[in-house]
């Protein structure tokens, strides 16, 4: 079986968020099962030069975007095992940086018919397109109205996978025709809302749709989940399922991570407290080992939950903890974690931006890791904390309530709370606390969680597992 896994972003060549983790890490799992897969996305100008010295050259091809005939370069890489196809124009991608550009829309569509000119040329006739988000959805739709009786092309499957519905690609309808190039009679097709809607037209085309975890994928029958798909999903639920992300457990391995200062796993855990220690030094924290540190990675977005650490932040310092956030994103956030550096000298950090190398060092050096989303379609600093043997606080929505199990609960590694209420989430804390005041206690909760399976290997099995029912493969 072979899967052609369709992408705007893939580490190591160009990452800006979760996705690119995912196209990384699950073509490589995978190869590990003997399924055949090739990542193909665009070649960006931000992808650094040590990277693009590696790509060769295959060919050259022209794709027709709406009324345009446009070039497109065909690079081939490998990287840890996985090829990469990565497709060049650049009047589209010599950008400064990946998406929020006028023309998105245009630069998109031209990616998503490109995927499917290229294949004759990269000697690998897919089984399975698998897509991923708005920016790859009109692949599907481009099969299904313009290469599904193409020889070769024949028996082609696509699959949509939604990592956040809330990114859609909505346009005005006056794109329909000159810039996406399809024809009026299919906009009941692309339209929702009284926009194009790409994610919209991409649940519609392809053969199945998925999601990242089981709960997101209930949650997404729920308006308030939805962004206006609801009712789409709720029609086409026969073909959605959702399939928990995992972790790259060789990338995030404390028994190996290069970027903390003292390796250590589940039956070397003392040596997690010389992390701890370093931390706080580098942070500018008071060392005190035997002071919990709660601490949170992630982008400063108001659906992380931030409003309900903002609301309780001075009830939570009235606690014996200190708090470390890395992260940058809306203003309002850097500007209040900021000003509580000052407010709390030695017990607070906020380190505005994102850097993975200080991401593992926290990880490592933490002993609560808080993640209150207001939604989280599956999230991966939960589990990479569990990994690393920081006890995640989290709200039960999408895979955060997939993967954690509350420490009151059999088999527990972490602690829940369910209404979107600032005091909930300082009670959920309180009872990470009050096990981190009983250390033997503390050590069993934190060895379950580091011990707990969240590998690409489980995940890749439900995907290969659907590829075989879409395909009738082995």
């Amino acid at each position: 079986m072979k899967v052609l896994f369709a992408t705007s972003e893939a580490y190591p060549y160009a990452v800006s968020g979760g996705l690119g983790d995912v196209a990384f890490a699950l073509p490589k799992a995978l190869r590990k099962r003997l399924v055949g897969c090739r990542v193909i996305m665009p070649l960006y100008s931000c992808i650094p030069e040590n990277l693009r010295c590696t790509m060769r050259f295959i060919t050259h091809i022209t794709v027709p975007v709406a009324w345009r005939s446009q070039y497109c370069g065909i690079f081939e890489a490998k990287y840890d095992g996985v090829t990469y196809i990565l497709l060049d124009n650049e009047f589209y991608f010599k950008r400064a940086g990946m998406y929020g550009e006028y023309d998105d829309a245009e630069r998109y569509a031209f990616f998503a018919r490109a995927v499917l000119e290229a294949i004759p040329y990269i000697d690998f006739w897919p089984d399975v397109i698998h897509c991923n988000d708005w920016q790859t959805a009109l692949t599907p739709v481009y099969y299904k109205f313009f290469y599904y009786n193409r020889p070769g092309y024949e028996n082609i499957k696509t699959v949509m996978t939604i990592h956040n519905i809330q990114y859609q690609g909505r346009y005005g309808l006056e794109i329909m025709e000159d810039v996406l190039g399809m024809p009026k009679w299919s906009q009941p097709l692309m339209e929702n809302d009284g926009d194009v809607n790409l994610l919209k037209a991409g649940i519609e085309a392809a053969n199945k749709v998925t999601t990242v975890s089981p709960t997101y994928a209930a949650e997404l029958m729920n308006p308030w989940f939805a962004y206006t798909l609801d009712n789409i999903l709720r029609n086409r639920s026969w073909k959605l399922t959702g399939i928990l992300n995992g972790i790259d457990t060789d990338v995030y391995n404390p028994e190996t991570d290069k970027e903390i200062p003292v390796q250590y796993n589940s039956k070397t855990l003392e040596k997690k407290a010389e992390n701890k220690t370093a931390m706080q030094k580098e942070f500018g924290l008071q060392q005190d080992p035997n002071v919990p540190v709660v601490a949170m990675v992630t982008r400063l977005a108001g659906h992380k939950g931030l409003e309900l650490v903002k609301y309780v932040f001075d009830d939570l310092m009235r606690r014996q903890v200190q708090f470390v956030l890395l992260g940058s994103g809306d203003k309002k956030y850097e500007e209040f974690f900021g000003g509580k550096t000052y407010q709390y000298p030695g017990r607070v950090a906020f380190i505005c931006g994102f850097k993975p190398a200080i991401a593992h060092r926290i990880y490592a050096g933490s002993d609560i890791f808080l993640m209150p989303s207001k939604q989280e379609p599956c999230g991966l600093s939960q589990m990479v904390a569990l990994r690393y043997g920081s006890v995640p606080v989290v709200r039960q929505t999408g895979g955060l309530n997939d993967t954690i199990v509350d420490a009151g609960e059999p088999n527990g590694v972490g602690y829940t709370f369910k209404s979107y209420n600032a005091h909930d989430m300082l009670g959920a804390i309180d009872r990470a606390l009050g096990l981190y005041a009983l250390p033997d206690q503390w050590k069993t909760l934190v060895v379950r969680g580091m011990e707990t399976d969240h590998s690409w290997d489980r995940s890749a099995g439900e995907y290969i597992k659907m590829y075989r029912e879409l395909t009738g493969k082995k």
